[in-house]
């Protein structure tokens, strides 16, 4: 087991904390963080573009000329796709991008990426966050002095409202519980800040 130092709001030392070699400890596997980052995006797409084909555009019923004898190409329609205002050759129509990944591959995936954040030095593990109101102020005081002041993923062992409101306003700060937490997240975070509490469920559900 790593053991990794555990600071408070104010970036002081006041424990160590060990981290579980299943979980914090593997060999990243990077072609299974590639999909899993790949299916969170998939999954987010809309899929809401549309385009007209030739049988949707509107006009185009009458042969613009007669077949032969003119010295142009024969055309039948003036909304074929070569046309202007004509259809769209293989428009895009809406549709579902999403698409699932296998479970033991999710798990080994998020195993993969904590694993990658610990090897670089970029998890942060917290005492606690608390707070009594509602303070963006705070929380960005708090980032600045455990070193997490750009992109940082704040992982929460429950809902903390205060906490995730307060963090909602910083430019590329992001809270998560640890059944929302994603591949995705984590490998875009520069720091991962884990409250110490959230460690145990984390080793539960992913050792």
């Amino acid at each position: 087991m790593a053991n990794i130092d555990v600071l408070d709001m104010a970036g002081q030392k006041v424990g160590t904390a060990e981290l579980s070699d299943a979980v914090f400890g593997i060999e990243p596997n990077t072609v299974v963080m590639h999909q899993m980052v790949v299916n969170y995006l998939a999954n987010n797409r809309q899929g809401t573009q549309s385009a007209l084909t030739r049988a949707e555009v509107s006009g185009g019923g009458r042969k613009p000329w007669r077949q032969k004898g003119t010295g142009h190409a024969r055309q039948g329609s003036t909304r074929a796709p070569q046309w202007t205002h004509g259809g769209v050759v293989f428009a895009p129509k809406p549709r579902s991008y999403k698409f699932t990944v296998n479970k033991k591959v999710r798990k080994l995936a998020m195993k993969s990426a904590f694993s990658g954040k610990l090897n670089d030095g970029q998890i942060v593990v917290l005492d606690k966050v608390a707070l009594d109101e509602y303070k963006t102020k705070t929380i960005a005081n708090m980032l600045k002095a455990i070193g997490a002041d750009k992109k940082a993923l704040i992982i929460l062992p429950e809902v903390d409202q205060k906490v995730i409101s307060s963090a909602r306003n910083i430019p590329g700060v992001k809270t998560a519980q640890v059944n929302t937490i994603n591949v995705y997240d984590i490998v875009n975070a520069d720091k991962v800040v884990i409250v110490k509490d959230a460690i145990g469920k984390i080793e539960e559900v992913y050792a």
